[in-house]
């Protein structure tokens, strides 16, 4: 990349924890990567002026807006990035892609199948004019996935018979953590079945190239009232807890539990929750076949452990594979052997992936479809749980 290098101007919807990972990796992308375009910070936007101001100025972006719309509208504007609530993303997605804007959407695409339904039809329309949309689906980027999907695209596993996934933290096992928008189902869509059960569903899914066809869940709330943040935020701690404070509903689940089986036959167990208490943010997939398994944990996310069943009973058992070598994908543009990557660095590669597709004028991956893919699956956990029955998603 050279100072002649095109240019790709994004502006960004959102400037909380997400817009903050977004924005380094969007700084960080070109410094370490030989991108074909060139990334620049044009606009960050928010609704406070003062809060957006300071974040712009903080996070590296040149400018910054109050409403979507006017990013959506400005001719300055290439890509629109989305790190809002789930449910502004079907609004501020099919606007962008109508006006030309590349966009890059946060998970899970929607809050609904129908939303989800009618970006994936935008995207499709937009594709047409050499317009490409991303879902933000980061954890495929982190490399010990990546060599986890080539292992079993080769077939060292053999026949894939089982897989087991798991999303835990325990961010929200006080019951005193006040609500907050992911708490809300009209803003988030669903609680851990959507915030973190999306990331599962998604990289199983895309680990085996297979899609799950059909699942019997069950949803709980452990906690059904929280406080109020507006209510709380300012009292010390020995007021707070003296105080009679007002409380408001929790309309989302706490923790989903769900058994899928794959269109390839292989049968899945899934869990996600926020009440796992002293996980902090624990993704654990293993997948078991006829010639081998593995194995993964994101809070060890650098290493992959492998069994090759074809090996000798008294060489064989799980290896630990160190994922930090120059031939893994993405792993060669930063530190020497050895040097483990972060939780951010797979959004960086987020970025490199897009630009790259964006140059080369095809679909970036995961596309909106593979977000509608994920949609229905979370439609089908709910509706499982409600009816207790086995409910089919739909292709």
């Amino acid at each position: 990349m050279t100072e002649h290098t095109p240019t790709l101007s994004v502006g960004m919807i959102g400037y909380a924890f997400m817009g903050a990972v977004h924005s380094q990796a969007w700084r960080t992308a070109p410094h370490f990567f030989d991108l074909p375009l060139r990334p620049r910070m044009t606009a960050v936007c928010g609704r406070d002026a003062r809060r957006v101001a300071e974040a712009a100025a903080t996070l590296g972006w040149e400018e910054s807006e109050t409403d979507w719309r006017r990013v959506v509208e400005r001719d300055d504007i290439d890509l629109v990035d989305i790190c809002t609530p789930g449910d502004t993303h079907a609004e501020i997605a099919i606007a962008a892609l109508a006006a030309g804007k590349h966009v890059l959407c946060e998970k899970p695409l929607a809050n609904s199948v129908e939303e989800a339904e009618a970006m994936a039809e935008a995207a499709q329309e937009a594709a047409g004019r050499g317009v490409r949309a991303m879902v933000g689906f980061t954890y495929r980027r982190v490399p010990a996935i990546a060599l986890a999907r080539r292992l079993v695209a080769e077939g060292r596993l053999g026949e894939i018979r089982h897989v087991r996934a798991q999303y835990l933290q325990d961010w929200l096992a006080d019951p005193e953590i006040p609500l907050s928008w992911r708490l809300d189902k009209a803003k988030a869509g669903s609680g851990a079945l959507g915030d973190i059960g999306a990331h599962v569903v998604d990289l199983t899914q895309h680990i085996l190239g297979d899609p799950i066809r059909e699942v019997s869940g069950q949803l709980d709330t452990f906690v059904k009232e929280r406080p109020l943040a507006e209510r709380t935020r300012g009292l010390s701690a020995t007021v707070a807890d003296t105080a009679t404070v007002e409380r408001g509903p929790v309309t989302v689940d706490d923790a989903a539990a769900f058994i899928a089986r794959f269109a390839g036959g292989a049968l899945g167990v899934f869990e996600a929750t926020r009440f796992a208490t002293g996980r902090k943010n624990a993704i654990r997939i293993e997948v078991n076949g006829s010639q081998g398994s593995l194995a993964f944990d994101f809070e060890d996310m650098n290493v992959l452990h492998f069994h090759d069943a074809t090996i000798d009973d008294l060489e064989g058992g799980f290896r630990r594979i160190v994922v930090t070598e120059p031939g893994h994908p993405w792993v060669g543009a930063w530190w020497p052997p050895g040097h483990g990557l972060g939780y951010e660095h797979g959004f960086t590669h987020q970025v490199v992936d897009l630009v790259q597709a964006i140059a080369d004028g095809v679909d970036p991956s995961p596309t909106f479809a593979d977000g509608l893919q994920v949609q229905r699956v979370l439609a089908a956990v709910e509706t499982s749980s409600d009816t207790r029955a086995w409910q089919a998603v739909s292709a």
